[in-house]
């Protein structure tokens, strides 16, 4: 479905993503791994045409490179930043309106699968934002990407800050989405997480993807782990 290929990334004129090749294929969990600063929230943003960048993005065997963020979420990819970029003085509801992709065809998620999945939320719906608890706020952000109806969505960090529980519980959520055929390219710190749910792992270094393997693989391999993932 999403095939990168010999991405190049800038800020100004710096120059952080170096020749970057991978893909995710329909209804694969794909983990992208690394240290801080290793270029992989750039390639996400690269993807998302929030960076200037050169190379190959292709989308279902369309070229992406180049187009504006809303005709990338337009086009089918959904993109959790970080930062959660909730909207604060909004509702739990109001969030999810804004995410909602108006006159989709038999679209897969409504307003009462994001509330089945996450209860606390539907608890919450007429509560602003701003007041939710990190876990709460992640949850949002997940939810409101999903009410866009993505075929593909990239998740960046979203365990960072979270309670143990709720970090399971974003697990379980990330493998609902693959039962329901939706890939899933997961940026993320943690290797517990990323090993037992993704299908294919990669692994960022300086820019580039120093490894692309299965989970097992990457289990394997302790020099990889050591010079590019353990403190």
């Amino acid at each position: 479905m999403l095939t990168v290929e010999n991405l190049h990334a800038y800020y100004g004129k710096s120059h952080v993503l170096h020749g970057v090749n991978f893909e995710v294929k329909q209804g694969e969990i794909v983990a992208l791994l690394g240290r801080n600063g290793s270029g992989r929230s750039t390639t996400a943003k690269a993807i998302m045409g929030l960076v200037d960048a050169t190379g190959t993005i292709s989308w279902k065997g369309q070229s992406i490179l180049g187009r504006k963020p809303f005709e990338v979420a337009h086009a089918g990819i959904g993109h959790v930043p970080e930062n959660r970029d909730i909207f604060p003085r909004l509702t739990v509801h109001q969030n999810l309106m804004l995410g909602e992709k108006r006159g989709a065809k038999n679209p897969r998620w409504g307003f009462d699968d994001m509330y089945a999945m996450f209860p606390r939320l539907k608890e919450r719906q007429h509560t602003e934002a701003g007041v939710l608890s990190g876990g709460e706020q992640q949850m949002l952000t997940l939810c409101r990407s999903l009410m866009g109806d993505p075929d593909l969505i990239i998740i960046d960090e979203p365990t960072e800050g979270l309670a143990p529980k709720i970090v399971e519980l974003v697990a379980e959520y990330l493998q609902k989405l693959k039962a329901r055929g939706i890939s899933v390219l997961l940026i993320e710190q943690k290797l517990t997480i990323a090993l037992s749910i993704s299908d294919r792992t990669l692994v960022m270094g300086h820019g580039s993807i120093v490894f692309n393997g299965t989970p097992e693989d990457l289990k394997a391999d302790p020099a990889i782990r050591k010079e590019w993932l353990e403190v």
